[in-house]
Order: structure tokens, then sequence, then C-alpha cells
């Protein structure tokens, strides 16, 4: 059965499914039918898709009113995951949507509604979360085979500056112009796989994770934005395990992600992009799980699979809702985003791309990390302790009326 696919998407991620599928030899298991983008010239290999005589649509329902999809493949901005992906489940359509589910974990719920109600699957792109190192690991951990988990933590590091802020109109935004919440940052975007993996491998069945009990978060910005482009945040489970979660953007070189997941029995680490995940045991003995970087695609082949044979689908909204409800308790926890003093922030960067960065920053981060500390209880000058918040009746976002702020 050759699967009918419907691409919604075509530049920025979404032209890595694009590639992953003009660049697969054996084409049997597909049909692309459509492209859908309203700026489809932005696409880099448009004129293959033309030359396959793949139709190229404007929106969805300019598609939905001439055709029909098995898979839908949704690589749009963040306010619009849950609206498409919910058009395309009414239309007899299954969805592979990029993460994050959407902004807000009311979204979830419906997300999950339309999708019970249509009968259909709904993956979420966490591309780790299909890999094979993330699946034997997870395995490892539900066995038992490291004993308790005690904490996990995450550390990610990556300059961005005027060209990924500029990239777009929604990047750094909460909201959009007609009021829909985007609440778009680095934990909610380019580091969301990494948030989300840590309460994915603590799951106890392969399509569910660990949910968050509370949050205490501290939001800081160098960057001309109206949401974070740094964080530190502690978050313990409702089973009661720490996770610890660092990132920046306002840096000036990247460093990582580095992982420390710590067991009773072993500690499991990864050290940099495309690197393989290690178990440590207590009695010297390693166990090494591969590179859970090394096929970014699997979870197209495996939605696709899933639409031949009815397979279960390993991350889907369920799975993927712990992240969205520990960004909204960050939100929550530090509404009004502190500002870095402007005395050390420093430029750098090639022309044409100037990153804002935090002198000290990565080394003040690094200690954090070390000692399991957010940077208010270890006291930096430029630091403020954000409130705990309670997330295991957390149901809709935000509890109090949330103003959008000024940018920096």
């Amino acid at each position: 059965m050759a699967v009918k696919l419907a691409l919604v998407g075509l530049g920025g991620y979404g032209l890595v499914y694009l590639e992953g599928l003009l660049d697969q030899k054996k084409t049997d298991d597909f049909e692309i039918v459509a492209g859908i983008d309203p700026e489809p010239q932005r696409c880099t290999r448009l004129q293959e898709l033309k030359a396959m005589n793949v139709p190229i649509f404007h929106s969805m329902d300019e598609f939905f009113n001439k055709g029909t999809a098995d898979l839908v493949i949704i690589s749009s901005p963040i306010q619009m995951h849950l609206p498409q992906t919910c058009f395309a489940l009414s239309q007899g359509a299954n969805v592979l949507c990029e993460k994050p589910l959407g902004a807000t974990i009311q979204e979830a719920g419906r997300m999950i509604k339309a999708r019970d109600d249509a009968k259909k699957f709904v993956a979420i792109g966490y591309q780790w979360s299909f890999s094979d190192a993330i699946q034997a690991l997870k395995r490892d951990i539900q066995s038992g085979l490291f004993g308790s988990p005690k904490r996990l933590k995450t550390m990610v590091l990556w300059p961005r500056g005027k060209v990924y802020y500029s990239r777009n109109n929604w990047a750094g935004k909460l909201k959009d112009e007609k009021g829909h919440w985007i609440l778009d940052s680095p934990a909610n975007n380019a580091f969301a796989h990494y948030l989300h993996n840590m309460f994915y491998v603590l799951g106890d069945q392969v399509d569910s994770s660990a949910k968050p009990g509370s949050v205490a978060a501290e939001l800081y910005r160098a960057n001309p934005i109206e949401t974070f482009d740094t964080f530190a945040a502690r978050v313990v489970t409702q089973a009661d395990v720490e996770i610890l979660f660092y990132g920046s953007h306002a840096i000036e070189e990247e460093t990582g992600p580095i992982i420390t997941y710590e067991f009773e029995e072993a500690t499991v680490d990864y050290n940099g992009r495309n690197s393989n995940m290690v178990a440590h045991f207590s009695d010297g003995s390693k166990k090494n799980y591969g590179a859970p970087d090394d096929d970014q695609v699997k979870k197209m082949w495996d939605a696709i699979r899933a639409v031949q044979t009815g397979e279960k689908i390993v991350c889907g909204p369920e799975a993927a809702s712990s992240q969205t409800l520990c960004v909204n308790g960050m939100q929550e926890s530090m509404p009004e985003i502190v500002n870095f003093p402007d005395e050390q922030i420093f430029v750098c960067g090639e022309i044409g791309d100037k990153i804002n960065y935090v002198k000290g920053l990565k080394d003040s981060l690094f200690e954090c990390y070390e000692k399991n500390a957010l940077p208010g209880e270890l006291g930096f000058e430029w630091s403020k302790n954000g409130k705990e918040i309670d997330l295991r009746d957390y149901h809709e976002f935000p509890m109090e009326p949330y103003q959008v702020q000024n940018e920096k």
C-alpha cells in the first residue's frame, strides 16, 4: 500500500521531511499527493516536486477541497499545530505533527479528543522518542536495570542571534497578531526535545511520559524579544524525581546537549550532538545505546508504517503533553522575564548575524549544573528566584491574566 502523503510546510523543518522522501530510492511505500505552503517558493527543492507533478497548494482548505491524504505531515509555526492537526483529522487523515504539540496544555486535550473522534492517530515529531537508542534505554529503565531514578538533568547552550530571531514573524513571541499563544522560547522550540526526553524515558509505557508535579523556573533575556533566551528550571515529577533543565541562546559558543541521568545503580551520559548515550554502572561496566540523532526522519517512516499496519505510535499527544505542561509552568513561575544587565551583554558573530551573549553566563550555568542548583540559589547578581508552580491539577494556561510584556 502506497501511503498518500500531504506535506504542510515545505521550508524550515519541513525541508527535512521532504529531503528524506525525495532522497529515498524506494518509493513503493508512499506517494506525495500535495505540498502545502503559503510561500512555496522558499522551498529549495520545489522544482523537483513540480517535475514529479506534485500539486502545490497555499492552504489545507485548498487541498482538501480537491483531494485526500492518508497521512498529513505538519511542519508549521507552533500556533498552527493544533488547528491544522484537528482539521487534517476531520478530513480523515492521520497526522505527524512537528514538536511541540502546541503552546498550551489545553491544546493537548483538544488534540487528543479530535484524534479519538476521528479514530486516527497523531504522532508528535520528537525524533529521539522514535530512535532505537532511546527505545532501548527506556526499556532498560522500565525493567529496573538501573534501579530507581534519582535525578535527570540537561544543559544546552546554542548561540542564536539576529538571523534566528528574524527568520519569521513569530520567533521569540508570546502571542501572534491574532492573539493565539505561541510561547516560543528555547525550552519550547530548539531545546524542546531534551526537556521532553527526560519525561519520556521515565514513562511507564512505551507511549507515555512521566508527569511533572511542580516546577520553579528562572527566565532571562539578552535579546529584544518578548519571551526568554535563557532559562534554568527545577521540575519534580509526580513520582518525586528531580529534573533539572538549563539552556541559553545568549551564549558565545555552542556547548551540549550535556545530559546526566542519575539512577541508583547507574548514570547515563550524553555529551554533545551526535554522540552516544552510554550507561555507566556502579560495578564499573558500561552499556552503549548508540546515538539517538542517527535517523532524524525515522519518525516519518514509522508513521507511514503505522498507516499501513496499524502499528502503535510511540510518541503521541499524551507523551508530548508533559513538555507542554512544564513549559506552561515555567512561564507561570516567572511571568515577568528578567533582563540581563546591559553592561554584561556583548556582541559576537559575523556581519548580518550578530549574537548577543552574556559574559560569564556559560561558566555560571555550568556551576549550576554541577551543583544541581538554580542561579538564584547560588546568588548571581543578575539572578532572580521564580515561584514554585503546582502542576498536579493544572489544566489551562494561564492561571491568571497574562499580559504580553514589552520587548527588552
